[in-house]
């Protein structure tokens, strides 16, 4: 088994109502430690959201600050609002061997790919189709209809970029979902850096 002294990125993306954190839940003991990247967002939370848990809820100010400083590993506008990642939790994660959760976008994808590709796996995680996700949103209670159209649009446009992730899972059932997510959790550990690989090829030759 290869020897992994630092961790791994594994990026997580699909529609809102994809049940992306009810996988991530039901597979959480079986997929080793893991640090779940928490966003940053300039949004208002939602009832029962704390600052620290969900997200971090900063004012658009304090985001485009941060932005100017370079404390981003990713950061996109959707819906109007910000969200990005800070990259000090995710460094310190990664440096103590764990494996690092996104939840994010398309867009955070691209980003994060072109910045640490070497060490990142990704899946796109969706609903069987659109229709199921629709009835998802709307059996949730949690948004207006102006949100809910507004979400089904954006899926339409992120299922596009499908191919651009390492995985799929279809999450039918959450019982199967999280077991093809333990799999790919599993791979992602596996996953070599380029750094990793040379010290491999060293070692091996002798």
């Amino acid at each position: 088994m290869v020897n992994k002294s630092t961790g791994a990125i594994l990026v997580l993306s699909g529609p809102s109502g994809a049940g992306k954190s009810t996988i991530i839940n039901a597979a959480s003991d079986q997929i080793g430690e893991y640090y779940f990247s928490i966003s940053t967002t300039t949004r208002a939370p939602r009832p029962g959201e704390k600052h620290g848990r969900e997200y971090f809820f900063v004012s658009r100010e304090a985001f485009e600050e941060d932005i100017k400083a370079g404390n981003f590993l990713e950061y996109a506008q959707v819906h109007g609002n910000y969200y990005g990642t800070s990259l000090k939790p995710v460094r310190e994660a990664l440096d103590a061997g764990k494996l690092v959760i996104f939840d994010i976008d398309v867009q955070g994808h691209r980003l994060v790919r072109a910045k640490m590709d070497d060490i990142t796996t990704s899946a796109f995680i969706t609903p069987p189709t659109l229709k199921e996700l629709e009835k998802r949103l709307r059996d949730r209670s949690t948004d207006s209809e102006t949100v809910i159209k507004k979400r089904i649009e954006n899926a339409k446009e992120e299922i596009l970029a499908v191919g651009e992730y390492d995985f799929t899972i279809i999450n039918d059932t959450v019982e199967e979902a999280a077991r093809e997510f333990i799999i790919v959790a599993k791979a992602a550990r596996l996953k070599q850096s380029k750094e990793e690989e040379a010290a491999f090829i060293k070692a091996w030759l002798g």
